[in-house]
């Protein structure tokens, strides 16, 4: 199966989890059928919005950042983010993610569920 990009959900949350601004979503996937995972999506953060700080209590979200850079909530943890890192979040651990450079932030999330 191949989707293209045009035929991709698109949407924009405002304060996503409680984040500044908001967060421009891409979906590769309607993932409401598919089995262990709950978003499949490209992201994108413009310079000054973030994702607000939550949990992954039964499943584990990856990051996948692609450009751009940021400071990432690892847990309580901060730790800065650019294109190239990934970050793993699940068992419970919560995270937080924001945009802190001057370009747009770009990331893929997978959550998969167990």
């Amino acid at each position: 199966m191949v989707i293209q990009r045009k035929n991709m959900k698109t949407e924009v949350k405002e304060k996503m989890r409680g984040g500044e601004g908001h967060a421009e979503l891409v979906h590769f996937v309607d993932c409401e059928n598919e089995k262990n995972v709950r978003l499949l999506a490209e992201l994108t953060l413009q310079p000054g919005c973030s994702i607000g700080k939550h949990s992954h209590e039964t499943e584990t979200e990856y990051f996948f950042i692609l450009s751009g850079s940021g400071m990432v909530n690892d847990n309580g943890t901060e730790t800065p983010v650019k294109a190239g890192d990934a970050i793993i979040t699940g068992n419970g651990a919560s995270h937080s993610i924001s945009n802190t450079g001057s370009v747009p932030l770009v990331f893929h999330a997978v959550i998969v569920t167990y």
